[in-house]
């Protein structure tokens, strides 16, 4: 079954495209590159995709806003269980299997029980 197109569809489709381009160019400038030099950028122009679409699809998450969600569906403390007070919306910076950076601002809560902070990960 298809996917709907979501708002982010066109730019990723167009970054893909850009990294078809960038390495023909690339391998245009580098006609004796060996396979592992090859390898090594591809991988570097995947990785770089492949954290604007993680940040995205996270940013899409419902973990983003959850101070007015329901009760059962309400983030709690993974320790005691006790629902989070919510701290308001704080940037994260996260790093991808990759090596990017990807920021994302998401709600933060704390355990009234535990003191302890956190970014729900659901």
């Amino acid at each position: 079954m298809a996917m709907p197109n979501q708002p982010n569809d066109h730019l990723w489709h167009q970054l893909t495209a850009e990294i078809l381009t960038g390495m023909r160019d690339w391998r245009a400038q580098h006609p004796t590159a060996t396979l592992r030099a090859m390898e090594n950028e591809l991988d570097r122009r995947w990785a770089a995709v492949r954290a604007r679409m993680l940040q995205d699809m996270a940013l899409q998450s419902a973990a983003t806003q959850w101070k007015d969600a329901a009760a059962g569906v309400h983030p709690t403390c993974p320790d005691c269980g006790t629902p989070l007070e919510d701290r308001g919306r704080h940037p994260r910076d996260l790093q991808t299997h990759g090596g990017q950076t990807i920021a994302l601002e998401r709600s933060y809560g704390v355990c009234p029980t535990c003191q302890v902070g956190l970014f729900p990960p659901r």
